[in-house]
């Protein structure tokens, strides 16, 4: 295998873990985290501020890109 694209790839994979660092929350994590109440499968919000579960509307903060799945810190959203 050439050297340029042993480089080449490195470099990409590089590239990709620093776009998942910036952001947030990994992906992996993302597709295991459920409600600790419901155990309902939580989604992220638009904003990013947030993990919400649809089932129990209860909005769970993530505090410097670390998701906080306490139900004392989670805030009920009202239904639309």
């Amino acid at each position: 295998m050439p050297f340029d694209t042993v480089a080449g790839r490195l470099e990409n994979d590089e590239l990709k873990r620093g776009m998942e660092r910036r952001m947030g929350i990994p992906k992996e994590l993302l597709e295991i985290l459920v409600c600790p109440i419901c155990k309902t499968p939580v989604k992220l919000t638009p904003d990013n501020s947030g993990l919400k579960c649809e089932t129990c509307r209860r909005v769970y903060p993530v505090r410097d890109d670390i998701p906080v799945m306490l139900p004392e810190e989670a805030k009920i959203e009202e239904a639309k």
